[in-house]
């Protein structure tokens, strides 16, 4: 903690020192963008009712408080004419409920798939983006922001990125429910759940993504390496036996004058992840081999996992202060969870609300209801006592997992913002042996 605490520090204090030597006009020409981010998030649970338990399942008795913490300095430079590079060290460290197990939902979008880790500091992104004009392009301003460098872009455009990222930055975008550091902390909640998208065990891979945007309209297309193991830090790129690929087509839309957008998402992995089916017969046959590698504890020995997913991610604002999103999402759930988490199913919906009727104008109100499922060959093998390397209680009596989450972001100076939030899950990892949970939560969060 202290090697944490020392690291933090420096962060704030380069941070502070950039922002005073930039002190002119934030439309002047500037090469360079720097911003930080610290968020904390403490969580707790009341006890509940449990028939039995597993090597996976949220403890059925009040545990102590969780607490996570994350650290980030955004950094880019322009290179040449519509190039940039980013750069993102990170420092993260704390622990989720039960090891960030026992709810498909994870509760918590900052502890990610890291159960309990001491403070470390690691890469998060380092990759180089390119803008290519097309056609007669107008332009456009854009303004200093986390990983944007300020200054003129085209409207009409190719855009190129290639390098270390979260493919989650490019895709399934919501203004109203996105990022955990300021909004839902659910991962079924700010994310596609049946999105089993290619990350190691912070969230990150390699690869390339590159758009076709549009004034209305925008397409997507990536190709991305995969975890070696299940929820694992070594990624692979295999043209033939291991990468994923994501399509996303976006259209902007106005309601009575009010903007919203559609997405549609469509992503194909092919990994080592064995398929459910073998993980039955591993049960009956008494492998233990090949159920390790289905828990995120032992590298398969050959290929074979695929998993095609369906996404569509709506948002529509209502008014000035008042928004709605939803998403659906579907795979096809024949092969072992490899990346994200353990839903194969998900529909949400959920409404986002400005304080300006209450004179709080950068305070946010949020509330969201979310229903998770898994396919019938993820349910047999839970059923038989499987284990992944997020859910299962050594037997399943299913049905699905639903969660209710509302949160309170309260804007209380120029960088800092403290969240109260509460989260109902019914049925959690699909057990309706087990369960209703209550959880309470709340967040700091810094950003300059």
């Amino acid at each position: 903690m202290k090697k944490f605490l020392v690291t933090a520090m420096v962060l704030v204090a380069s941070k502070q020192i950039v922002l005073a030597q930039n002190t002119e006009d934030t439309t002047s020409k500037t090469k360079w963008t720097n911003h930080f981010q610290m968020t904390v998030i403490a969580q707790k649970h009341a006890g509940f009712k449990s028939l039995y338990s597993g090597n996976n399942s949220l403890a059925d008795t009040v545990e102590p408080s969780a607490t996570s913490i994350t650290t980030t300095l955004f950094l880019g430079r322009k290179l040449w004419k519509g190039a940039a590079i980013y750069f993102n060290p990170e420092v993260s460290g704390g622990n989720g409920l039960s090891f960030a197990e026992g709810v498909a939902g994870a509760l918590n979008g900052e502890t990610y798939r890291v159960g309990a880790v001491a403070p470390h500091v690691f890469i998060a992104r380092a990759y180089l983006q390119q803008h290519i004009p097309i056609g007669n392009s107008t332009y456009e301003y854009a303004a200093d922001d986390v990983n944007q460098v300020s200054g003129k872009i085209p409207t009409s455009r190719i855009t190129i990125s290639a390098g270390k990222f979260a493919i989650s930055d490019f895709y399934d975008k919501n203004n109203y429910s996105k990022d955990p550091r300021s909004q839902f902390l659910n991962w079924s909640v700010w994310s596609n759940g049946a999105w089993d998208y290619p990350a190691n065990t912070r969230g990150y891979t390699m690869g390339l993504v590159a758009e076709l945007i549009k004034p209305k309209w925008a397409i997507r297309l990536s190709s991305v390496a995969v975890p070696r193991i299940a929820n694992f830090n070594l990624m692979e790129y295999n043209i033939l036996k291991a990468h994923s690929e994501t399509f996303e087509f976006e259209h902007t839309c106005f309601i009575h004058k009010r903007s919203g957008n559609f997405r549609f998402t469509v992503s194909n992995t092919y990994s080592k992840a064995p398929s459910y089916a073998d993980g039955i017969k591993a049960i009956a046959n008494g492998d233990a081999t090949l159920l390790s590698v289905i828990q995120g504890k032992t590298e398969h020995t050959s290929y074979g996992g695929k998993k095609l997913g369906l996404g569509l991610n709506i948002e529509q604002g209502l008014t000035n202060e008042i928004g709605v999103f939803s998403r659906v999402g579907w795979n096809d759930g024949k092969y072992a969870t490899w990346s994200f988490t353990e839903i194969d199913r998900t529909l949400s919906v959920g409404l986002s609300v400005k304080g300006t009727k209450w004179k709080r104008v950068n305070d946010v109100f949020g509330i969201a209801t979310v229903v998770n499922g898994i396919s019938k060959d993820h349910q047999n093998f839970l059923k038989a006592g499987g284990y992944g390397f997020i859910i299962g209680d050594g037997a399943l009596n299913y049905g699905h997992e639903k969660i209710i989450e509302t949160y309170y972001n309260m804007h209380l100076s120029k960088y800092f913002w403290l969240t109260a939030d509460y989260q109902f899950v019914k049925n959690p990892a699909y057990n309706k042996d087990r369960g209703p949970v209550h959880v309470f939560g709340i967040r700091g969060h810094i950003q300059i």
